[in-house]
C-alpha cells in the first residue's frame, strides 16, 4: 500500500525504541503504522423485522450482511454504523447502543456493530447494495452471510435482546 509520506527510498526495518517491522523513509525518517481498520455496522429492525442488504461488490457480492463499512476520519463508530447504514440501504435510523465489538486479528479488523432502530419501513439498495429487504430472525439468509462478523451480531442481538449500553445524547 503506498503511502504519500513516504517519497524517499522505504525500507522495513525495526525503528529505534519500537518493536516491530515498519515501512520507513530512509531520507526523512518518517515511520508508516500500519494499524487495524475499524468498521462501523448496525443491526437495524423495523417492527421487529431486520434490515438485510445484499452485497453488489466485493468482497462477497451476492452474500447478504448487515449494513458496515469502513470508518472514516474524524467520524465516530455510531456516526460510521448510521451512515452505512444511509448508504447501503436508504433507510433513516437511531443508534440505541452497542451490540458489540469483534476482533479478527488475522485480517488486522475491528467490527463495532451497533443495534439501531429503523426511524420508518423506508429502504433502498444503495451503491453497494444489490437488494435489502427486512425479515424476521428465521428468514435471514444464514446459508448466505458475507461475513462471521454479521452472523455474530446478530446472534449476538437475539440472545441478548438489547445492547451492551445505551447511548444517550449529549
Amino acid at each position: 500500500m503506498a503511502n504519500s509520506n513516504l517519497k524517499g527510498p522505504i525500507h522495513k526495518l525495526i525503528p529505534e525504541s519500537d518493536d516491530r517491522l515498519r515501512k520507513v523513509c530512509l531520507d526523512c525518517g518518517y515511520i508508516a503504522y500500519d494499524n487495524p481498520k475499524i468498521i462501523a455496522g448496525a443491526v437495524c429492525t423495523w417492527e421487529n423485522k431486520f434490515l438485510m442488504c445484499k452485497r453488489a461488490i466485493e468482497p462477497r457480492k451476492g452474500y447478504w450482511t448487515i449494513p458496515a463499512g469502513y470508518l472514516e476520519v474524524n467520524e465516530t463508530t455510531a456516526e460510521g454504523a448510521k451512515r452505512e447504514v444511509w448508504e447501503e440501504a436508504c433507510a433513516s435510523t437511531n443508534i440505541i447502543g452497542l451490540i458489540g465489538i469483534y476482533e479478527i486479528p488475522r485480517i488486522s479488523q475491528i467490527y463495532i456493530i451497533y443495534k439501531a432502530e429503523m426511524t420508518n419501513s423506508n429502504h433502498r439498495p444503495g451503491p453497494e447494495s444489490e437488494k435489502v429487504m427486512l425479515c424476521k430472525y428465521e428468514e435471514i439468509p444464514w446459508d448466505d452471510l458475507a461475513f462471521s462478523s454479521v452472523r455474530w451480531g446478530l446472534e449476538h442481538f437475539q440472545s441478548k435482546n438489547g445492547p451492551i449500553f445505551e447511548i444517550h445524547p449529549h
